[in-house]
């Protein structure tokens, strides 16, 4: 499984962006998908995660009603619409695939993009 990321960019506070992801592998449509961001000096985190059926979601509280992940199985793409940008949302971003597991176990993402950087300035 290969992922392509994009759509990282600098924006001010309060900004908006989308990041997008294509998936190349066979089945994308049973894939549990995910965003995680890792910033200097700490771990790549989770973000917000998906399951295969694209109806059950987890995002982590600091992002909760200000970003919104959604999939395209037509276009084997992953989104994550990021609204009300703040500085803290800075980091590199990588988009994920489970192919077995439970969506929301962070273990089971084992396939990740290239990063694609976020700098929100206040």
């Amino acid at each position: 499984v290969q992922l392509q990321a994009s759509g990282g960019g600098s924006v001010q506070a309060g900004g908006s962006l989308r990041l997008s992801c294509e998936v190349f592998g066979d089945s994308f449509s049973k894939y549990g998908l995910g965003w995680f961001r890792r910033v200097p000096g700490d771990d790549r985190r989770s973000v917000a995660l998906m399951n295969s059926g694209g109806d059950r979601t987890w995002y982590l509280d600091a992002v909760k009603g200000r970003f919104t992940i959604s999939r395209d199985n037509a276009e084997r793409t992953v989104y994550l619409q990021m609204n009300n940008l703040k500085p803290e949302d800075t980091g590199e971003y990588y988009c994920a695939v489970a192919d077995v597991g439970s969506y929301w176990q962070t273990s089971v993402y084992d396939y990740y993009g290239q990063g694609t950087q976020v700098t929100v300035s206040s």
